[in-house]
């Protein structure tokens, strides 16, 4: 038996499917994967995702440790609430994690990592913290619930005070805040618009029951894997790890370089990667026939080289084989999966098949 979320006896209540994910019992789905990443798309749809980890950063130097910590500068953050995206790199410049930064005050952050990762994470940034004047706390007195899908804020707002509902709906994208006794977030890791939610242990009976009543359909780990790999979101342990680069794993935008003078952990690797050029690129795939794409299937550019898929699925909303795959910096639009011995074509494209419902292709 794994870790249990406080949702987790809520899950057996409504029939779900539990499985091992890195090291907790969640649920697959709770009937069907593919009406679960339907809701979602067309409706609303609730995933726990209290098997995350939330670290509050706090002290006078904490925009200091952040800053050397995170690839990405939270010196952007300017705005209460302001959230931000961004790898932790090794000292290779390898991929330790990938997370979401919120600026809640001028020494005061909150950081949401993964949870396949959670022990190995929490030593990093424990390692850290000595040199710098900053305490840190993992937030286990909460958790956490991602509401998704284009009726998702409606709905969620729905069950709050006249009040709550009106500060949520007000919430920007990639913005978060405490309303009442939740905080509320307007990410999502879906492709669809929508809130995360970190909420007391004492409302997770309430809150959960009343998105039920309020026709938000409690969905699995399958169809979040299906949601997030049509948005062309990446998947850690899948899509990059401490083997990789953020330059190839279509993380570039979250490298900041600037200003110069800003030394983070894995710089100097960084800056000789640019340099000298990357080998290789994370892109999308399009399978041109039947079939469907898995992660490991060999990838074979004719007269350029070969590369692997990372991540592979049949896509619910676009009804073909889609996938992301690294190759060959050389690649260009088209190349060859192999699969159960024969090579099949495969449109090349750049990661990411659907936003907000609708082909992006």
């Amino acid at each position: 038996m794994g870790k249990q979320t406080p949702f987790y006896q809520l899950h057996q209540n409504s029939g779900a499917k539990i499985v091992d994910f890195g090291g907790w019992d969640m649920p697959l789905h709770y009937g069907s994967q593919i009406e679960e990443h339907h809701q979602v798309r067309q409706d609303a749809g609730m995933f726990d995702v209290s098997h995350m980890t939330i670290v509050d950063v706090k002290g006078e130097q904490a925009k200091d440790f952040l800053k050397y910590l995170l690839a990405n500068n939270v010196e952007k953050l300017q705005q209460p609430g302001k959230a931000l995206y961004s790898g932790m790199l090794n000292t290779n410049a390898g991929v330790v994690d990938d997370l979401i930064v919120y600026y809640l005050g001028e020494n005061d952050y909150r950081m949401v990592v993964n949870a396949s990762t959670r022990e190995k994470d929490l030593a990093w940034i424990e390692s850290h913290t000595s040199a710098f004047n900053v305490s840190t706390r993992l937030r286990e007195d909460v958790a956490m619930l991602a509401v998704q899908g284009p009726q998702a804020r409606e709905k969620m707002s729905a069950i709050l005070s006249p009040d709550d509902a009106h500060a949520a709906m007000n919430l920007g994208i990639f913005f978060g805040s405490q309303i009442g006794t939740l905080f509320i977030a307007r990410t999502g890791y879906t492709g669809e618009d929508g809130f995360e939610i970190m909420l007391p242990l004492a409302e997770v009976d309430s809150i959960w029951q009343k998105l039920i009543e309020a026709g938000v359909k409690p969905c699995g780990l399958g169809a979040r894997d299906t949601l997030r790999l049509e948005a062309g979101m990446n998947l850690y342990g899948n899509d990059m790890d401490e083997t990789i680069s953020p330059l190839e794993a279509n993380m570039s935008w979250t490298v900041a370089m600037e200003p110069s003078d800003r030394d983070f952990i894995g710089r100097s690797v960084i800056e000789q990667q640019k340099s000298e050029g990357i080998k290789n690129k994370l892109v999308g795939l399009v399978l041109e026939g039947k079939g469907v794409l898995r992660a490991h299937q060999k990838v074979i550019i004719p007269d350029v080289g070969e590369g692997e898929i990372t991540s592979g699925t049949f896509s619910p909303t676009l009804k073909m084989g889609i996938a992301m795959a690294r190759v060959p910096k050389a690649t260009q639009n088209s190349a060859l999966v192999e699969i159960r011995g024969k090579q099949v074509p495969v449109k090349v494209v750049k990661a990411g098949f659907v936003r907000h419902g609708k082909s992006v292709l």
